[in-house]
C-alpha cells in the first residue's frame, strides 16, 4: 500500500517503521491499556531509532524532516496497532512551534529531549466553552513585575501525566487596543498552581486525558514562546501539523482495521467458499480501500504544502485531509466490523475497541462540521452563519 508518489527515502522510512510496530504490534497496546501505563517502552525505542523528532531540526537532534516523514511515522505504527497519540502532540505541535518561534534558549532546552524522547510535551488549547472557537478561550496571562501570571482551565489535554510541560495557549491584553489576543507559555507540569484532574473517558486508549486548572501559575518572562504580537500566527503554525498528524493516525488506524478484515474474509469460508468471494463483502472493503487512499494523498499534499513553508495553502490541505482521513477511518473500521459479524465484537480479534477510537478522529482536533465551515468559508466564498 505504499504510494507510487512517495520518494525512495521516504519509502525505506515506512519499511523500517514497519517493522518496529510489528516487533511491538496490537497485543503491545491492549496490554499497556489494560494495565493503564503509557507506550513508554515503544515510545523510547521510537526515540532512539530518531523516529519521533524526524521532523525536527538536526542542530537540536533532529532527522531535518518535515511533517511529512513524522505523518509516515504514526500512520505505519497505526497501521501495526501501535499508534502513538502523542506523536501528533509533542514534535508535531509543540516542537514544530518551537522550532519556527522559540528563542535559541528554548529550542536547546527542549527539542533535544522531544527529539529522543526523552522529554514530552502535551498541548492545551480547548476549554470548557471554547472547543473548536479558539477566540473564546478565557485563559489569561497578566504580568506581574517581569513574571507572567496564567489564569483558567483546559479540558481533553491528552497525555499530561506523561509530560514535563504544557505548550498552554492563553491570552494577554493588547496595551494598545485592551482587547485580548492569543499567546504561547511553556508551562511545566510541577510548577505551583498547576494542577491536573484525569477525565473518564469510554475511550480505550494508553494516552489518558485530563482536565487542568491553571490558579496564579507563576512563569519567568522566557515562559512566552515567541512573539506577543503574532500568537495567532504561532498557533495556527501547530494547529496545521496537528491536522495532518490526526489524518495519519486515522489513515493507520482504517488500515489496520482493513488488513485484520481482508485476511478474515480470506480465510473464513462458508458453503465452502472464502465470505471474501461475495461482492456484497468484497466491495465494501474495496471502497474503504479507497477511501483510505484518496485520504492519504490529501495528507500527503498537506503535508508537503506545510513542510515548503506555504501555511495557507497546508491550512486548506490539512483540514480537507483530517475531514478525508476521518470518514474513511470511521467507514473503514465499521465495515471491518461488519465483515467479521460475531467475531468483530469479541476481544480475541480486538476490532470492537477501534469503534470508539474512530469516533474521535472525527471530532478531533476539530469537529468535521467545523471543517465544512472552513471550506465553505476559506474554500468556497459563502457567508458566515456565526
Amino acid at each position: 500500500m505504499t504510494a507510487v508518489i512517495e520518494s525512495e527515502e521516504h519509502k525505506a522510512l515506512r519499511s523500517a517503521v514497519a517493522a518496529l510496530g510489528k516487533r511491538f504490534g496490537r497485543d503491545y497496546f491492549v496490554r499497556t491499556v489494560a494495565e493503564g501505563k503509557p507506550p513508554t517502552e515503544l515510545w523510547s525505542e521510537a526515540g532512539k531509532l530518531g523516529y519521533l523528532g524526524v521532523n525536527l531540526p538536526e542542530e537540536y537532534g533532529g532527522g531535518g524532516g518535515g511533517i511529512a516523514e513524522l505523518a509516515i511515522v504514526l500512520e505505519e505504527l497505526g497501521a501495526a496497532g501501535s499508534p502513538l497519540l502523542m506523536l501528533i502532540v509533542s514534535p508535531a505541535i509543540c516542537g514544530t512551534v518551537i522550532a519556527r518561534f522559540g528563542t535559541e534558549e528554548q529550542k536547546r532546552a527542549w527539542l533535544p529531549g522531544l527529539a529522543d524522547g526523552t522529554r514530552l510535551m502535551a498541548f492545551g488549547i480547548t476549554e470548557p466553552d471554547a472547543g473548536s472557537n479558539s477566540h473564546r478561550i478565557t485563559t489569561t496571562a497578566r504580568r506581574d513585575g517581569a513574571d507572567w501570571l496564567l489564569t483558567g482551565r483546559k479540558v481533553f489535554i491528552s497525555g499530561v501525566n506523561m509530560a514535563d510541560a504544557v505548550l498552554i495557549v492563553g491570552r494577554t491584553e493588547d496595551a494598545r487596543t485592551g482587547r485580548l489576543k492569543p499567546c504561547l507559555f511553556i508551562v511545566p507540569t510541577d510548577v505551583p498552581g498547576f494542577q491536573k484532574r484525569p477525565i473518564d473517558m469510554e475511550l480505550n486508549a494508553a494516552e489518558k486525558q485530563f482536565e487542568l486548572v491553571l490558579d496564579d501559575v507563576r512563569l519567568p518572562a522566557d515562559a512566552l514562546v515567541g512573539d506577543e504580537d503574532a500568537g495567532l500566527l504561532q498557533l495556527f503554525a501547530g494547529l496545521n501539523p496537528e491536522r495532518i498528524m490526526t489524518a495519519a493516525f486515522a489513515v493507520g488506524m482504517g488500515r489496520y482495521a482493513l488488513a485484520k478484515a481482508i485476511e478474515y474474509a480470506r480465510d473464513r469460508t462458508v458453503w465452502k467458499t472464502p465470505i471474501g468471494a461475495h461482492q456484497a463483502v468484497a466491495h465494501p472493503l474495496a471502497q474503504a480501500h479507497i477511501d483510505l487512499e484518496l485520504a492519504r494523498l490529501m495528507m500527503q499534499k498537506a503535508a508537503h504544502l506545510y513542510d515548503i513553508g506555504d501555511d495557507i495553502g497546508a491550512g486548506e490541505a490539512a483540514n480537507m485531509a483530517k475531514y478525508a482521513a476521518g470518514e474513511a477511518c470511521v467507514k473503514a473500521v465499521d465495515q471491518a466490523v461488519h465483515t467479521l459479524g460475531g467475531n468483530g465484537l469479541t476481544r480475541e480479534f480486538g476490532l470492537a475497541s477501534l469503534i470508539t477510537a474512530a469516533r474521535v478522529t472525527r471530532i478531533a482536533p476539530v469537529s468535521r462540521e467545523m471543517i465544512l465551515n472552513y471550506v465553505s468559508h476559506q474554500t468556497l466564498g459563502l457567508p458566515k452563519s456565526y
